[in-house]
């Protein structure tokens, strides 16, 4: 009975220290995608400003002559 308390209470000791590394892990991956997301939406920024000049630029170029 005692050796099986004693490895019921090893399992939970592995589920509690697993449950907080995940725990852990979670924190950092949460972290990851907030500073991934902001940079994307940077991008993107910056994607539609070059969209906007080059139409600019496009539009000051001289008509071809076919």
């Amino acid at each position: 009975m005692l050796n099986e308390l004693n490895a019921l209470e090893s399992r939970v000791a592995e589920v509690v220290a697993l449950c907080r590394s995940l725990r852990t892990d979670n924190d950092l991956l949460r972290e990851q995608l907030a500073v991934a997301e902001t940079e994307k939406q940077r991008l993107a920024e910056r994607m539609g400003t070059a969209c906007v000049r080059l139409e600019q630029l496009a539009l000051q170029l001289p008509e071809s002559k076919a």
